[in-house]
């Protein structure tokens, strides 16, 4: 028989490092207070118990309301999940495609600076990022939709960068496709097992796999992807 997964209470989440990061500045500040305060706390309960087992009472204890309270904004607990990971998507997309990082001067600097982006962005909101990549099951089909749009223009952004830099012969004529998914495979893990308080800043996370996104596409870095 399977073992069945510890489920976090309203205090673990509450004191527990794994689910401290950035995401309460993720929110439309339209929304109001309340509508974010709920976002933060559904994030935390997505990514500790998953979206199936999380109740709406679990969303609203998080933020000290009512089990009703977060149907007044929200009409169902699918909703508070869509804006999460339609949110977090835009935001990574909007943060990595900085008007500055296109137009660096050398195709290197382009996807030295794409990279490093974009791990900075879900190192940052590790939490956030957690719950749009492991909790895209709960979507109904045309909130699905929406976001694999916004993951197929984040994928086109990295997929430029490194045809680019074949086409102009700054980087070795890899597999565009294969290397550009082990690219994204980088900062999209790390969700897994980064920690704010941990031994390397988002900072400083971005600037390694900046420069082991370069090593794959040089000629030394990639004659295992060329044999």
């Amino acid at each position: 028989m399977a073992r069945r997964q510890a489920r976090f209470t309203m205090r673990d989440l509450a004191e527990n490092p794994w689910l401290q990061d950035h995401s309460a500045d993720l929110w439309n500040e339209a929304l109001g207070e309340v509508p974010r305060g709920l976002l933060s706390s559904a994030v935390r309960c997505f990514a500790s118990n998953g979206f199936h087992a999380t109740t709406t009472r679990d969303i609203c204890e998080g933020v000290n309301l009512t089990p009703g309270a977060l149907y007044v904004h929200f009409p169902a607990k699918e909703l508070v999940l869509f804006e999460i990971i339609r949110t977090g998507h835009e935001r990574a997309l909007t943060h990595t495609r900085d008007p500055e990082v296109l137009a660096s001067a050398t195709s290197a600097d382009r996807l030295r600076a794409i990279v490093s982006r974009h791990t900075e962005w879900h190192a940052h909101h590790h939490v956030a990022a957690r719950v749009c990549q492991y909790e895209l099951g709960g979507l109904t089909r045309e909130h699905y939709d929406e976001v694999l749009e916004l993951r197929h223009r984040t994928n086109g952004l990295f997929r430029d960068a490194v045809a680019h830099g074949v086409a102009d012969g700054s980087f070795a004529p890899v597999d565009v496709e294969r290397v550009t998914r082990a690219i994204l495979s980088l900062s999209i893990d790390l969700v897994r097992w980064y920690r704010l308080e941990g031994t390397d800043s988002p900072q400083q996370l971005g600037e390694f796999y900046a420069d082991l996104a370069l090593a794959m596409v040089t000629r030394a870095g990639t004659a295992a992807v060329l044999d």
